[in-house]
């Protein structure tokens, strides 16, 4: 055999495998995502026949007060966030429709930016003497557990001064652009669920319509179906650490278990955590997708009750925020949370740790592709006219998979037009190729930060430093009114 008939032969060889691993891995996660689809379908045909012919759909003009008003708290974390916390909470002050409410902002005395455009607020805002400023003796940045530990202990403060106890805790960032009504929804709710977690949605970008916009498509996903499912399973509910509330108790009972501080601060994804966490001990969630009025669903969502804002809008920012998802989630979540509970929610943990293994899948895939291309043209020029010559297991694989990948785009598309218009629908099909790429470089990174931490805790043991708040630049709309 001579050196180029060698260098074919591995090159073909080399294609071969790389297709085969990609195909297995593709048919299982489109397996599972098909599954998703179809009790996600099922659902909602059940919900339009034995519920929706019987009784009106809700909406949060409707719904029912709570049978105990309450006090809110929200609490926002704000490290080096001067350019939006100030807009952030004007807005929040403008919208909210609840009469008791508290607006805890977790500042450090290393930000005095941040520390004055909160202190402008409170003095400029007539409803400012509802913001609360906590700084502590720590120097920023520390995480965001920290931050909200901090949070928690003023609130405890202020409860003992003024013998109101709170009702329940909103969690929120200094770049959310929170809904009116939001709040009531969540006084009525935490009377019959610890956690309450309401869609959120990304803002479209006019200046990053690909790299900003795959999170339009990827929570459309996310909160649109994937969510609803894992209620529906009845798996545990994870919160997203924005748009969500939790019942003071529940709060009492996770920092009665961990020494006072309910939100753990060596966990790069404590918001995450903590829905599984109260999960366990028998708290119960609920994700609720509700109109604003009856019929309301409009475009970019905006007739849901829902946050919104603006996500990272360069690849850097965007990697590094996936990094820590990864990392947080898909790598030290299965260190710390194991795989307690039964058959649904062993099934959306894995479901949730699997992003890495995922993309290492799409990585084969996509070289498979490139090495294949090489492979036709250097057949092509041997004179042979041929191609890589397939297995009978790969030749029916192929197909499978392309109609699995057909079926998964055309989702996608569905998804994110029925939130953001059909425009945006179709850009989600070509877009998944950036989302895949910028997931591809953030698993690469979370390996490489998974494995230097775990080096640390090796090394150092229990004095291991904490991982910091490893924040991205943020930005809020020009205007307060609707995004």
């Amino acid at each position: 055999m001579t050196e180029g008939a060698t260098a074919l032969w591995l090159l073909d060889r080399g294609t071969y495998e790389l297709a085969l691993f990609a195909a297995v891995g593709l048919l299982i996660g489109g397996l599972d995502d098909l599954l998703v689809d179809l009790i996600w379908m099922g659902r909602g045909l059940w919900r339009r026949i034995a519920v929706y012919s019987r009784h009106r759909p809700a909406c949060a003009a409707t719904l029912a007060p709570p049978a105990a008003p309450g006090r809110i708290a929200v609490f926002v974390g704000a490290w080096d966030e001067a350019a939006v916390i100030g807009d952030m909470l004007a807005t929040a002050l403008d919208r909210f429709a609840h009469d008791d409410y508290r607006i805890f902002v977790g500042v450090y005395p290393n930000d005095p930016a941040t520390i004055a455009a909160v202190r402008a607020v409170r003095a400029g805002h007539p409803l400012g003497h509802r913001i609360r400023a906590v700084s502590g003796p720590l120097a920023g940045p520390t995480t965001k557990a920290e931050a909200l530990n901090r949070l928690w202990a003023a609130m405890l403060r202020e409860e003992a001064r003024d013998g109101v106890a709170f009702k329940a805790v909103v969690l929120h960032d200094a770049e959310d652009v929170v809904h009116p009504d939001e709040l009531r929804l969540f006084d009525t709710l935490v009377e019959r669920f610890d956690l309450v977690q309401i869609p959120v949605l990304p803002l479209v970008d006019e200046n990053s319509r690909w790299i900003s916009g795959h999170y339009c498509d990827e929570f459309s996903e996310a909160h649109g179906k994937q969510l609803v499912v894992r209620e529906a399973v009845g798996a545990d509910m994870p919160s997203a650490g924005v748009g969500c509330a939790l019942s003071r108790g529940a709060l009492a009972r996770m920092a009665a278990r961990h020494g006072g501080l309910p939100f753990d601060a060596d966990s790069l994804t404590e918001d995450y955590e903590l829905g599984l966490r109260l999960g366990e001990i028998g708290g119960r969630g609920v994700f609720v997708r509700l109109p604003a009025a009856q019929g309301g669903s409009g475009a970019s969502g905006s007739g849901l009750v829902a946050v919104h804002a603006y996500f990272p809008a360069t690849l850097g920012e965007a990697v590094r925020q996936k990094t820590r998802w990864m990392t947080g989630i898909a790598l030290s979540g299965w260190d710390r949370l194991g795989w307690r509970g039964g058959l649904a929610e062993g099934w959306m943990r894995l479901r949730d740790r699997r992003a890495i293994l995922a993309h290492v899948v799409l990585a084969a895939a996509y070289a498979a592709m490139l090495l294949g291309t090489l492979s036709t043209a250097a057949h092509f020029l041997a004179g042979d006219g041929g191609a890589p010559i397939l297995s009978p297991a790969l030749g029916m694989l192929l197909p499978v998979t392309s109609a699995m990948l057909v079926w998964r785009l055309a989702m996608r598309a569905l998804m994110v037009a029925r939130l953001y218009g059909w425009r945006e629908g179709l850009r989600a099909i070509p877009r998944t190729i950036v989302g895949n790429l910028i997931g591809m470089a953030a698993a690469r990174r979370a390996l490489l930060r998974y494995a230097g931490m775990s080096l640390a805790v090796a090394f150092r043991g229990a004095a291991h430093r904490a991982p910091v708040w490893d924040k991205t630049r943020h930005r809020f709309p020009g205007q307060t009114g609707s995004p």
